[in-house]
């Protein structure tokens, strides 16, 4: 059976995708800086999965977390998936906030990679899933120093798959998600921050259904997948016509804060996810 480590496995997006690739006859092995929240995801997946305590800025825990996946076989897919949002003005967060940020989403993502490739390349065969964010795409107000992070974390999948190409390597995929917003913890505290508008400016999805597509996307490999597509194209507009999208700007968060206010009813009244 293959073999599939998942970072940040303990809750949310990350158990979500641990369950789908179970589904999908994978060996999870699931990591999680929270060892206890790991075990528990590895618990309900059942026989086969095991699980481990991981903090993705530790590159040696990373390689040690890729041999310890390979005892069930070889490596066949690393999702890259821990990550941490701290909102509010670029210049008022703390150094603190910024370093955490640029760690586990940029530094960690990097890391998880590298110990994966160190593994697969070698057998010849593998693939490599970068969990990034729309952010990743455009530099979204409220949450600027996330998307620096996220940025960084999309130039290197995509330079690395670029990189694996041009040295002839055929068998080795490494891809890239940029999801809208997910309801998941990260933005369960979310609701009543202005800041974190940006998160609600599009289709909130699932745990689940970005789950399903990851899953999909293992099986058959792309560079690029955005959730929903038609956001990524969106986006990419805002790229080419700063200036205009500069003067949008206040009506697209006004926008933004009015489907944060109505998620946070719906929510309430439990009548979503």
């Amino acid at each position: 059976m293959p073999v599939a480590v998942v970072t940040g496995a303990g809750s949310g997006l990350g158990r979500a995708i641990a369950l789908d690739l179970a589904s999908r006859g994978y060996l999870v092995h699931a990591t999680d800086i929270d060892a206890v929240a790991a075990a528990a995801t590895a618990a309900e997946i059942g026989i086969g999965a095991s699980s481990g305590e991981l903090d993705v800025t530790d590159q040696e825990a990373c390689r040690a977390a890729a041999a310890g996946a390979i005892k069930s076989g070889s490596l066949d897919l690393w999702v890259n998936n821990a990550g941490v949002l701290a909102t509010g003005r670029s210049w008022e967060q703390d150094e603190g906030a910024r370093r955490a940020m640029l760690d586990v989403n940029a530094l960690g993502t990097m890391n998880g990679t590298i110990a994966a490739l160190e593994r697969m390349l070698p057998a010849g065969s593998g693939h490599v899933i970068n969990v990034i964010s729309l952010a990743g795409l455009v530099a979204a107000p409220g949450e600027v120093n996330y998307s620096a992070s996220k940025h960084a974390a999309l130039a290197f999948t995509l330079g690395t798959q670029f990189d694996l190409r041009r040295a002839g390597v055929s068998g080795v995929q490494v891809s890239a998600v940029c999801p809208d917003g997910i309801w998941t913890p990260m933005l369960e505290d979310k609701l009543d921050d202005p800041a974190a508008a940006g998160s609600f400016s599009g289709e909130l999805l699932t745990p689940q259904r970005v789950a399903t597509e990851v899953g999909k996307l293992a099986e058959r490999p792309r560079p690029l997948l955005v959730l929903p597509r038609w956001r990524g194209v969106v986006l990419r507009l805002f790229d080419l016509f700063p200036r205009l999208a500069l003067r949008l700007l206040p009506l697209i968060m006004r926008d933004a804060r009015r489907r944060q206010r109505r998620y946070k009813r719906l929510i309430e009244a439990g009548k979503w996810p």
